[in-house]
């Protein structure tokens, strides 16, 4: 901090206690599990991310391309933890990828306790469905609620779409496809999975995972 020495004089800098500087160190969640307040800390900045939507099967018909799953929404807020000592975080788990076994799901719902919390991004469908595209989750009761995006929906006989990708969420993280592998899984951090594009000679290919949610705790002194 710089500090005045008095008219005339040239100011000094004084470093301040540890107790007085403010964002002192973090956690980050990527599974379920319980936040315990370190000693001193009295605000906490989190950002609570749902998962990623799984992406759709491309089916076993020439050209057909599966959609991408949605983005997990994301809220943030400031909580003053001044008399809380602990509180639950849940992380919402990916999206399950569909494939010629499995439907495609979407990713769940994160939370800070009753704090705030953020949905899932939908699934993406299956090839041949056209149009319907996967939307992005949402976050709620944050001072800042953010929608993931969306993915782009499954086609029939587009052979150009090689990249049904899926919705990425305030971390990013959105998987990729192309013609002659599954899709890519999104990232943990809410990142919606690929979907898969079947070109012809191919076998039909499997979407890609929606990524867990996440929960990231500022903590401040």
């Amino acid at each position: 901090v710089l500090t005045s020495a008095g008219a005339g004089a040239v100011p000094t800098f004084e470093t301040l206690p540890a107790s007085d500087t403010g964002l002192t160190s973090q956690q980050v969640f990527t599974s379920s599990g319980t936040w315990n307040k370190p000693s001193g800390i009295t605000l906490v900045k989190v950002y609570v991310t749902g998962g990623g939507g799984g992406g759709g099967f491309s089916g076993a018909t020439n050209y057909y391309s599966g959609g991408g799953g949605g983005g997990g929404g994301t809220a943030i807020e400031i909580i003053d933890v001044s008399s809380v000592s602990s509180a639950t975080v849940t992380i919402g788990v990916g999206g399950t990828a569909g494939n010629t076994n499995t439907y495609v799901s979407a990713g769940g719902t994160s939370s800070f306790a009753s704090y705030c919390s953020a949905t899932g991004g939908g699934g993406g469908n299956y090839g041949g469905s056209i149009g319907s595209e996967a939307t992005g989750g949402i976050g709620s009761n944050g001072q800042i609620n953010l929608k993931g995006n969306a993915a782009k929906g499954g086609s029939e006989g587009d052979y150009s779409d090689t990249s049904p990708t899926g919705g990425a969420s305030f971390w990013g993280g959105a998987g990729s496809g192309d013609h002659s592998a599954n899709g890519q899984p999104g990232v943990n951090g809410g990142g919606g999975g690929a979907g898969q594009n079947r070109n012809s000679g191919s076998t039909g290919k499997s979407g890609g995972a929606g990524g867990a949610g996440i929960v990231v705790v500022e903590e401040y002194k």
